[in-house]
């Protein structure tokens, strides 16, 4: 086609066809950079408030022993609204927590929040993270007995008659949510990832379950040797209580070092 153009119109349009090559190589190649940039860290000495996120059809109420100590140490404290009866989509309940945190962390004036998920809610915790943007928003994530893994409970649950909720679904071994949500770094970058357990836990089974790679793991047991924590007592444990400054501090996430057993 080329051939049937004088030599200058010919130079003309071989010039446009460059110069557009050069901006797409240029475009193309600042998205790459954008797509591959690392989220950058939110401030760690900046204590923003601490965001509750309740288990598989809580209604909140078993996180009010821990909002009472984080509001006792000096930080606001925001028990996470339940989506429905807090067994369907985890996913969506994750979309639901993006939202209060950018609430909270407006209202506050803050740059960041730091999260506790129990239970179901660790995994709500980690969706959010990876999925819905809060890896530019937590600061710290500690997750309480959850199952990072599923739980043959859930998988009991779903083998019965008519299954089960569809977060019950979700938490079983292997679901196609949690292949997802593992198939990569299962800490990814932006928080501070600490994960607690019991291995008095009948609730999530394995109790190894609940831990996570990257993560700092902090296992009840370790620091109260005779405690029999069962799952539903997590959330006012002193191992969990005295967690509470020693990982969603200023310092470093670490494992308290004075627990009252």
């Amino acid at each position: 086609m080329l051939d049937a153009l004088s030599p200058q119109r010919r130079r003309v349009v071989l010039a446009g066809v460059a110069v557009v090559a050069l901006l797409l190589a240029v475009l193309v190649g600042g998205l790459v950079v954008r797509a591959g940039r690392p989220v950058a860290a939110v401030p760690q000495d900046v204590l923003g408030p601490v965001l509750l996120v309740p288990g598989y059809g809580g209604d909140g109420s078993s996180l009010q022993p821990l909002a009472a100590a984080v509001r006792a140490a000096g930080r606001n404290a925001v028990v996470v609204p339940e989506v429905g009866d807090g067994t369907g989509d985890l996913d969506a309940q994750a979309a639901a927590l993006a939202r209060v945190a950018e609430q909270a962390r407006d209202e506050a004036g803050a740059p960041s929040v730091d999260v506790v998920g129990y239970s179901a809610g660790g995994v709500v915790a980690r969706l959010w993270v990876r999925d819905h943007g809060g890896d530019a928003v937590a600061r710290r994530v500690l997750t309480l007995g959850s199952p990072h893994h599923g739980t043959t409970q859930a998988a009991l649950g779903a083998s019965l008659a008519g299954g089960c909720p569809t977060a019950c679904e979700q938490l079983v071994p292997g679901s196609a949510l949690l292949r997802r949500l593992n198939a990569r770094d299962e800490t990814p970058a932006g928080p501070g990832w600490v994960t607690l357990r019991s291995t008095a836990d009948q609730v999530v089974t394995p109790v190894d379950s609940a831990a996570l790679d990257g993560a700092l793991d902090v296992v009840v047991q370790d620091l109260c040797p005779a405690a029999r924590t069962p799952h539903g007592g997590l959330p006012t444990d002193p191992v969990t209580l005295a967690l509470l400054g020693s990982a969603l501090g200023a310092g470093d996430p670490a494992a308290p070092a004075d627990v009252r057993c």
